[in-house]
C-alpha cells in the first residue's frame, strides 16, 4: 500500500527555492557589492589623506618632545605659591606635554558639546 506520491518537479532542489525568494531581476546573478559614487569615493580618500596628516603630525609632535626631553636632563629648583622643590627637567617637559594633552582633549569635547546640532524636539 503506497501513499500519494508527488511528482519530483514539485520539490525544487535548495539552489532553485533560494533563487525563488530572491526580487524579480536578481535571479541566478552573483550579488555585486554597491556602487560607490563619485562624490563618496572623494570623500573616502579625503578622510583617509586628513587621518594620513594627523597621524604624521602626531609622530612628529611627539619626536619633538622626546627630543626636547632629552636636551634637557639637568636639574632646576621650581618655586611654588606655598614652597619650592627641584625637579628634572624632563620630568617638568613631559608633565607639561601630557597636561596640554589632556587639556586640549577637554577643550574639543566641550566645544563639540556646546556646538552639536539641535536634536529633535529641541526647543534652544
Amino acid at each position: 500500500m503506497s501513499g500519494p506520491t508527488t511528482p519530483p518537479e514539485q520539490h525544487p532542489p535548495a539552489a532553485a527555492a533560494a533563487a525563488a525568494h530572491e526580487p524579480p531581476g536578481l535571479a541566478g546573478r552573483a550579488a555585486s557589492p554597491p556602487v560607490e559614487t563619485r562624490g563618496e569615493r572623494w570623500r573616502r580618500k579625503a578622510r583617509r589623506g586628513r587621518l594620513h596628516l594627523s597621524a604624521i603630525v602626531s609622530v612628529a609632535l611627539l619626536i619633538c618632545v622626546v627630543a626636547l626631553a632629552l636636551a634637557n636632563t639637568g636639574q632646576v629648583r621650581l618655586h611654588w605659591l606655598l614652597g619650592s622643590g627641584s625637579a628634572s627637567l624632563v620630568w617638568i617637559v613631559l608633565l607639561a606635554a601630557v597636561l596640554g594633552w589632556l587639556l586640549g582633549l577637554a577643550t574639543g569635547s566641550v566645544f563639540r558639546w556646546r556646538t552639536r546640532p539641535p536634536r529633535p524636539g529641541d526647543t534652544r
